[in-house]
């Protein structure tokens, strides 16, 4: 299924099993609804929407001046569009930007969040990024060659895709962790290098009702190198069971 959104045509797939409660699954940066799918597979029972962010996956390749704000809109779009009053976000790293401002402004709604080595915390920055990032610049400026710099994701980005790109990622969602309210479940993979686990303890400290789960042995894709303690974790969490912090 399609929605228009904006200047985008956004592909989606609902599972309605006419539950009172939907999960509603984020994708990371670079793939597809395709990525979590597994999810509804093993938790057959629950409804289930998927979405693919754009340029990725079905949706438009061609979009102009987005942020990681209107990404979260066009989720809230969709849910409406659904008539969807309650619902379970579950989101994988640049997923986990959108989950985190939805849980956040959309407090009603959310029943329960999934953060999936999660981006969103400002990252810590050694003196050796610092000077990457002026040697570019003065590159930039001098019209030298720079197409080796950036992330194999920035790289692989049209010029248009660059700069939204950018956009997100200079977008620090920390402020946003004390407004959340539902349970919240983090899940890291322990050797995640891309969201490392400094990452993962902020999200946990800062959000009051939480639960930290590290995955032995796992990187960034922590759900697919662990799948099945990851869905075990996912379908204990989601099916009810409650902690808070002390």
């Amino acid at each position: 299924m399609t929605k228009n959104f904006r200047d985008a045509v956004i592909f989606y797939r609902f599972f309605d099993h006419k539950t009172d409660v939907v999960n509603v699954y984020l994708h990371g940066w670079g793939d597809s609804h395709k990525s979590l799918l597994f999810c509804h597979k093993y938790l057959k029972n629950q409804s289930s929407l998927f979405i693919d962010f754009p340029p990725f996956g079905e949706s438009s390749k061609n979009i102009k001046d987005w942020t990681v704000f209107t990404y979260a809109n066009m989720v809230m779009s969709i849910c409406q569009h659904l008539h969807i009053k309650k619902f379970n976000l579950i989101g994988h790293s640049f997923g986990g930007r959108i989950a985190i401002i939805l849980a956040a402004l959309c407090k009603q709604e959310t029943n329960r969040l999934v953060l999936i080595d999660s981006a969103g915390c400002k990252p810590r920055r050694r003196l050796g990024y610092h000077i990457k990032v002026w040697t570019y610049k003065a590159k930039k400026k001098l019209g030298m060659d720079i197409s080796k710099y950036g992330s194999c994701d920035y790289r692989a980005l049209t010029p248009q895709m660059r700069k939204i790109f950018c956009n997100i990622v200079n977008t620090h969602l920390d402020e946003f962790l004390p407004e959340i309210q539902a349970p919240t479940l983090i899940i890291f993979g322990e050797n995640d290098t891309t969201t490392p686990i400094y990452m993962a303890k902020r999200l946990h400290k800062k959000i009051r009702h939480s639960e930290l789960v590290l995955l032995e042995g796992a990187g960034h894709f922590s759900f697919v190198e662990k799948r099945l303690e990851f869905l075990l974790k996912l379908e204990e969490f989601l099916n009810g069971f409650n902690f808070y912090k002390l």
